[in-house]
């Protein structure tokens, strides 16, 4: 499931290919350390500088009362709106980490905290949403001379109101000194530990999927479940925002190096590496650059070079070519690992392929790695008797694990990939959490799949927080990582969801679901419905479905118009920033018309048609032969026409043409009653390749399309065309 970090979809995995997710491994047997401090801690720069405010409540309200050091005797105040501001000149651009909002009972529920060089051009240290007055100590990353509390939603009908607005630092914008030292991989055979400083650490980790824009947003949320490590799969110049929030929040990075190809099944960018010298000259130049710039980073846990290409050389070679270009693969990670060493000799270095099928190769090719990695998901309770079976003689981490993948499930009733339930995804990051601290000694960690936002296919599958919901998963690896989810508000529970009918919802009509939800915390429920056609026409995202209630956790949901398998997902909200999400197919199907078919079976003429492609042979007669699943398919070229004798003159009521995904933008319907005259009964120019379904009023023996204008660069291909009478 992995991805490079520009990409914004993920990348499915064939069926039938042995990818077994990384589950997130930890050594039991380790004493587990929290992340040292980021750095050192920064002094106080905001007070008696000059502070400037959007507004003021009255004469003794005003923005110097917040850096005046009086923390309960005087304060700022706004007028009772919202978007308000303060702000405070710190004098030079200063290095920033720390801010300490002391609220009055008039607070900010949402606010940004801002930083600008010059106090005109801001960008965003810190979000803040839901926020309950008090006390906000909020760790932050970046520079600037001015720094903003830029009020979005008040808390009541007051103002805002701050006892004191605090900035920590270091004035000039001198760089914090690291405190984290040197990381290690310590111990001897079956008692390894990984150390930081010389201090036991533990990788409770996930995959990092936010901009980095958002990382200061998001990175605190995952200090918060308990992890201390987040794992990229690129490393470049835009890394240090990245590096820099996530010191700022005491967490390690597990800096990733892409690698062609990478991501296994599917994901192109073939390499020689027998013989292709330049391009393993490139990213050796290229990584030992990012490894200076960032050996020193207090963030820096350990590099990893490359992800899944053992597995995704498969699709570039075969036979014993494969074998020789995985073993100069494997053999060119270790000149990586070697130039990595020679730069920076205090953190380790990896490499992560899909399940543990590459290790035989590493064992040969790499000594220099200091240890392994493997993406695993339901098998990840496996990796430890082929760590034994192997005759290893490195620790491992695993760096992608969670619920099982789409190629790892059996299929349903209308042939898709079953996903799990909520419920179910929950307990495959626990029972990966526990086979991980099984292997005492070994499994040094583990980084589990996947810290993203993204609301499409998906994000759904394996999300901790698509669209920013929290889901059942995350509280899993919350308590996986804390041991405790205590005073959590947690998300609604969806079980036992049904559609009917499943497997033959017309297009266009409606289709019933129905599911039980249960609120852990009695919260009122609030729901969305959304619709998927990644397996009908390869849209990941997903789309508001239109739906009514009629009750009883029961929806009627329009079906959309495009003949497939869809997905249908009920999402349930708690309104404090939890979702429940249940997803089950629905097989689109042409909607029925009344009357008996004329053309079935009928005999049938075209322009054209192909007679090998794909699933081709694909003539006329399949076109009428009462089976969706076969097509006529014409020449790719403008006009093609295909005709139906229906024996004698009938009358004609109605025409359903079922499209192939290449369809006609343009075409007239022709009648004729000698097949040589032809009269139009109808005509359209926007075609738009679904399910067309029109009445006619006409007598006639002979019915012709005549297909004026392709929607696509394909032909014209119809899978039925059905003329009722």
């Amino acid at each position: 499931m992995s991805r490079p970090p520009s990409a914004t979809v993920f990348a499915p995995r064939r069926a039938g290919v042995p990818l077994l997710a990384l589950g997130a491994l930890l050594a039991s047997s380790l004493t587990v350390a929290l992340a040292p401090a980021a750095h050192a801690a920064g002094t106080l720069l905001s007070q008696g500088r000059t502070a400037t405010a959007s507004s003021q409540e009255g004469a003794g309200y005003s923005a110097a009362a917040a850096v005046d050091g009086d923390l309960t005797g005087t304060r700022w105040a706004s007028q009772w709106s919202d978007q308000q501001w303060l702000q405070v000149d710190l004098g030079q651009e200063s290095s920033l980490d720390r801010v300490v909002l002391t609220w009055e009972s008039a607070y900010g529920k949402d606010y940004e905290i801002q930083a600008s060089g010059n106090g005109t051009d801001w960008h965003t240290l810190k979000k803040v949403t839901g926020g309950d007055g008090g006390t906000d100590d909020l760790a932050v990353s970046g520079t600037g001379r001015y720094v903003r509390m830029q009020g979005l939603a008040r808390s009541g009908g007051y103002g805002y109101s701050l006892w004191e607005f605090q900035v920590y630092g270091f004035a000039g914008g001198t760089t914090p000194p690291p405190a984290t030292g040197a990381v290690k991989v310590e111990g001897a055979q079956g008692d390894w530990r990984l150390t930081v400083g010389g201090q036991p650490y533990t990788v409770k980790g996930v995959t990092w999927g936010p901009a980095i824009s958002d990382a200061p947003e998001y990175l605190a949320d995952v200090k918060a479940m308990g992890a201390n490590t987040i794992r990229t799969w690129g490393t470049d110049g835009s890394s240090k925002g990245l590096l820099d929030a996530a010191a700022a929040d005491g967490i390690h990075v597990i800096n990733g190096f892409w690698l062609q190809p990478g991501g296994g099944p599917g994901a192109g960018g073939c390499v020689d590496y027998v013989t292709d010298t330049t391009y393993k000259n490139s990213m050796l130049t290229e990584f030992a650059k990012w490894v200076d710039a960032y050996k020193s980073h207090p963030a820096t846990l350990m590099w990893n070079v490359g992800n899944e290409s053992v597995l995704g050389l498969q699709n570039c070679y075969s036979g014993s070519r494969l074998e020789a270009e995985r073993n100069a693969y494997t053999s060119f990670v270790n000149d990586v690992a070697k130039k990595i060493h020679s730069i920076d000799p205090d953190h380790p270095v990896t490499s992560t392929d899909a399940w543990t099928g590459a290790w035989p190769y590493y064992k040969r090719n790499a000594p220099d790695l200091d240890l392994y990695a493997m993406n695993s998901y339901s098998n990840v309770c496996k990796v430890r008797q082929d760590w034994i079976d192997g005759g290893y003689t490195k620790p491992y981490i695993v760096t992608e694990t969670g619920p099982a993948g789409e190629w790892e499930v059996p299929d349903d009733a209308n042939g898709l990939p079953d996903e799990p339930t909520d419920v179910q995804k929950a307990d495959g990051y626990t029972k990966a959490w526990n086979c991980v601290t099984g292997h005492q000694g070994v499994a040094l960690g583990a980084t589990l799949f996947h810290y993203g936002t993204e609301h499409d296919f998906g994000g759904v599958w394996f999300n901790l927080v698509p669209d920013g919901l929290k889901r059942l998963s995350y509280y899993a690896v919350k308590k996986a990582y804390t041991g405790s989810t205590a005073g959590d508000n947690t998300p609604p529970v969806i079980s036992g969801m049904t559609v009917s009918p499943a497997h033959s919802a017309p297009a266009g009509g409606e289709f019933t679901v129905h599911a039980d939800v249960r609120d852990p915390d009695g919260d009122p429920v609030t729901y969305k419905i959304y619709l998927s056609g990644n397996y009908a026409n390869g849209d990941k995202r997903l789309v508001d479905a239109q739906w009514r209630s009629t009750g009883n956790g029961t929806f009627a949901v329009t079906a959309p118009q495009k003949l497939g398998v869809w997905k249908v997902y009920i999402q349930a909200e708690d309104g404090h920033g939890n979702a429940g999400i249940e997803t089950r197919s629905v097989r689109v199907v042409a909607p029925p018309v009344g009357g008996t078919d004329l053309a079935l079976n009928r005999p049938v003429t075209a322009s054209s048609f192909q007679q090998s492609y794909g699933d081709c042979p694909c003539t006329p007669a399949m076109a009428v032969d009462g089976n969706t699943g076969t097509r006529w398919a014409s020449d790719w070229s403008d006009p093609q026409w295909i005709q139906v004798d229906l024996g004698a003159s009938k009358a004609l009521h109605t025409l359903q043409l079922v499209w192939d995904p290449a369809y006609a933008k343009s075409y007239e319907v022709q009648v004729s009653d000698d097949g040589s005259t032809w009269r139009p009964v109808h005509t359209t120019t926007a075609g738009d390749g679904d399910v067309d379904t029109f009445g006619v009023s006409a007598t006639a023996r002979y019915v012709r399309l005549q297909l004026t204008a392709r929607g696509t660069s394909w032909g014209y291909s119809l899978h039925e065309l059905g003329i009722y009478g």
